[in-house]
Order: structure tokens, then C-alpha cells, then sequence
């Protein structure tokens, strides 16, 4: 029996390498978005990161026509009000890079004066199989601080202002440690069970 082929459903190209690598070895042939033909981006008007990636997955799902394990992930900052939130992505006020995104939120951290700010990252993934009517999610969440002072050159998105409980940066972690404390680290496991017991069944 041929293996149950599914699509990881993101353009980051680190995140991609990141949710691929986290489902090796199980029972599923995962393949890269760039696999495909180019399609245009689903519309996430979901109120939470949850509700966001299953629309990314169905979205994907359905015109791919194979099942899709989509994320979305973000940051939310206390003294911002929660904010960026499920507009990580696009804080600068369009799907900009890193370094506009990151640009915009240390000028709004300045705008109310604050150098630092409690914070944490979350990630919600879904797998949706549209064959079975499957939808699967699971949820991460891992709390630290922002601080104006970036450090290191790893990781990605907001990681260079992201402090843990242990002075390190996101940024400053290797891919094995980003992934044993991460937001998306514990979403990934969390889904990796829930697919082990899915492909089983």
C-alpha cells in the first residue's frame, strides 16, 4: 500500500525544512508547497491562530487535492496588548520580511516607552485529509520576554528579541534546542502523536 501523500502548507522556507523534518520517519510522504503549481494565498480572517491554520490546511487540501498540514504561529506581547498576535507575519502592514517585521515592532515598543516586555510565541498546527473528512490540530505555546537587544543569527521571525527564562535568545539556540523548548516544538510532538494514531487506524 502506497504511502498517504500530504503537503506542508507555507512558503517559509525554514519552516517548511523545520515541519518536514519533525514528521520523518512516519508513515506519510510529506512534500514541499513549491511541489505543486503556484496557487494563491488563502485568505486567514480566523480570530485565532488555530482557526487560521485550519483554514490554511483545508484551503490547500482542496486545490492541491492531497491532505495538508498547515501552521500558524505567532508572538504576542504583553505591554503591546497581546499584539502582534495572528499578524506576526504581516505586522509591518503587509506579509513583509523579518527585518520589517522585527523594525516595526521594536518602533511600537518605543512608541509607549517600554525597553522589555513579558511576551510568548504560540503555534497552532492542523492536518485536514478532505478523502476522510479528518481535522487534526494541536497547540504550542512557550513564554519569555522581549527586549530591544537582539542576539544571534539562528532561527527566524521575532527570535533575536526573544529572551527565555535563561538569558539565550530564540536566535542563540541550535536547531536541536529551538526545537526541545519551542512553541512549534511541542505543537509538532503533539501532532506527530496524533498522526501516528491516525495512520494506524
Amino acid at each position: 500500500m502506497a504511502k498517504l501523500k500530504a503537503v506542508v502548507a507555507t512558503k517559509n522556507e525554514k519552516k517548511m525544512a523545520e515541519l518536514i523534518a519533525a514528521f520523518d520517519g512516519l508513515d506519510i510522504d510529506i512534500v514541499p508547497l513549491s511541489s505543486f503549481e503556484e496557487t494563491a494565498d488563502p485568505v486567514e480572517d480566523g480570530a485565532t491562530f488555530e482557526e487560521n491554520a485550519v483554514i490554511k490546511a483545508k484551503y490547500y487540501a482542496e486545490r492541491l487535492g492531497v491532505p495538508a498540514i498547515a501552521d500558524d504561529s505567532g508572538l504576542t506581547i504583553e505591554k503591546l496588548g497581546g499584539a502582534p498576535g495572528i499578524y506576526s507575519a504581516r505586522y509591518c502592514g503587509h506579509h513583509g520580511s523579518d527585518d520589517e517585521n522585527n523594525a516595526y515592532m521594536v518602533k511600537e515598543m518605543q512608541r509607549i516607552g517600554a525597553a522589555d516586555s513579558p511576551a510568548a510565541y504560540e503555534c497552532a498546527l492542523a492536518f485536514v485529509n478532505r478523502s476522510d473528512g479528518t481535522i487534526l490540530t494541536s497547540h504550542g505555546r512557550i513564554s519569555g520576554e522581549i527586549t530591544l537587544i537582539p542576539r544571534g543569527q539562528g532561527g527566524f521571525g521575532y527570535d533575536p528579541y526573544f529572551y527565555l527564562d535563561n538569558g539565550r535568545t530564540m536566535a542563540e539556540l541550535t536547531p536541536e534546542e529551538k526545537d526541545a523548548v519551542s512553541h512549534r516544538g511541542e505543537a509538532i510532538r503533539a501532532m506527530r502523536s496524533l498522526l501516528e494514531k491516525y495512520l494506524k487506524s
